[in-house]
């Protein structure tokens, strides 16, 4: 009698999270800021390593970066090219997102290639970080509109 009632109770307390904010990754989301760990270091230093960041930055590319999530667990990176629908530069790939942790798949194998766990996540931002490489912090913001729950 009491084994069904802890199933219940562990079943509510896993899925309250989850229920509780509403929020999808699906939809799509650009790339607005990326920081890496060569910025941490070298803002901690002298400002003589000024000068090959600044280079560094302006060899990022200026066109957006575009990432769609659906909800069949599948997503595409693209770049978008300027004044134009097309995109450059696709990859597709298969995640697995739950609040926690985003986790991106190979698209063949379906192996764990990347992890990246969630700092933030609203209805319109996500901020997460590389979970191997803290340091590496990337900020997305929804560009689509559809907040579907």
């Amino acid at each position: 009698m009491k084994l069904p009632k802890i199933f219940f109770l562990l079943g509510f307390i896993v899925s309250v999270p989850f229920a509780s904010s509403g929020q999808t990754i699906f939809g799509t989301w650009q790339l607005v800021k990326e920081s890496g760990c060569l910025d941490e270091t070298a803002s901690a230093q002298d400002d003589s390593l000024q000068d090959l960041r600044n280079e560094m930055h302006s060899q990022t590319p200026a066109t957006p970066q575009i990432i769609s999530f659906r909800d069949n667990a599948t997503a595409e990176e693209s770049t978008r090219i300027l004044n134009s629908r097309r995109s450059a530069n696709q990859k597709k790939f298969f995640y697995k997102f739950n609040g926690e942790m985003l986790l991106i798949l190979d698209k063949k194998s379906q192996t764990i290639s990347d992890s990246y766990l969630v700092d933030k996540f609203t209805a319109d931002s996500l901020i997460i970080s590389n979970a191997s490489r803290p340091c590496e912090i990337k900020i997305l913001l929804r560009i689509d509109g559809n907040q579907a729950n």
